[in-house]
């Protein structure tokens, strides 16, 4: 095993509370419609750019855009908590000389936002984000290209995620995949495909797959 490759939200960080404030705060402005996390969780998939076309009813789709990133950027600090045993698995996995990536279908304005507010710039080989594939997940068009760049094969690379669509891509991407609930607020609390195996502490993952 040679590279590790992350979802983002709900998996690196427990960013998931803030998406579903900002998009809330969206569709409340623009449309006048109240959404529940559940509905918010429900148009995933695209990057939010494509949420908010595919989905909003107003036509001032560009204005609603930059007033996501706003709600985002505004409440970061507010609604997002550095997670000690995220900070700790990855300053190991460094140390050990695993190749570090993030698939993830955020667009890269939202995840530069958050990687600065989190301080985890320049920690990861490579990033592939929603702006960066035409399929989003589940299809493995991300991870297969992270692989790509990091010129690996399939079987030197895992991908850890906490949705379905992430337990998709990755065995698809046939890399071993791995489901994980560790954060406070996770999209999938049962798999509807299983993954190779599953982990609810950053702990268990270490103890296992590295050994300390």
């Amino acid at each position: 095993m040679k590279a590790i490759i992350f979802d983002f939200d709900g998996t690196l960080a427990n960013t998931l509370p803030l998406c579903f404030y900002a998009f809330q705060n969206v569709f409340q402005k623009f449309d006048n419609k109240d959404l529940s996390p559940e509905a918010v969780k429900a148009m995933f998939g695209p990057s939010e750019t494509g949420i908010i076309k595919e989905n909003l009813l107003n036509a001032n789709k560009e204005q609603a855009i930059e007033w996501y990133y706003e709600k985002y950027a505004e409440h970061h600090h507010a609604l997002v908590e550095p997670n000690n045993d995220i900070v700790n698995l990855i300053k190991l996995l460094k140390e050990r000389g695993f190749k570090l990536g993030i698939v993830t279908g955020k667009a890269k304005r939202s995840l530069d936002i958050s990687l600065e507010a989190l301080q985890m710039e320049n920690i990861f080989d490579v990033i592939i984000t929603g702006d960066d594939v035409i399929e989003p997940k589940p299809n493995p068009e991300g991870i297969n290209k992270a692989l790509s760049i990091l010129q690996l094969q399939h079987k030197e690379a895992m991908f850890i995620g906490d949705s379905d669509a992430d337990m998709y891509a990755g065995i698809q991407a046939n890399v071993l995949t791995v489901g994980v609930q560790w954060l406070p607020d996770y999209q999938t609390s049962a798999f509807s495909i299983e993954p190779h195996i599953s982990f609810n502490r950053v702990s268990e993952f270490i103890n296992y797959f590295i050994g300390c």
